[in-house]
């Protein structure tokens, strides 16, 4: 599946829209920018997740080393 596209557009009071198309290129739902925005930086992605991750597993092994010395 495609990743949705985005498009901008700019509303009758002047903010900035998007609007999110679906695979046949209609639109599927339109939001403004303010709003989609912030739901982007709400929303954790792939990436940072995994790095996250593996940040926690590297804490703990050096927790247990830690405790393993005393």
């Amino acid at each position: 599946m495609a990743k949705a596209r985005r498009t901008t557009h700019r509303s009758t009071a002047g903010k900035k829209l998007y609007a999110v198309r679906d695979a046949d290129g209609k639109f599927k739902d339109i939001q403004t920018y303010e709003r989609a925005h912030r739901a982007d930086l709400a929303k954790t992605s792939k990436a940072e997740a995994a790095k996250a991750e593996a940040a926690k597993g590297k804490k703990k092994a050096a927790k247990k080393k830690a405790v393993k010395k005393r």
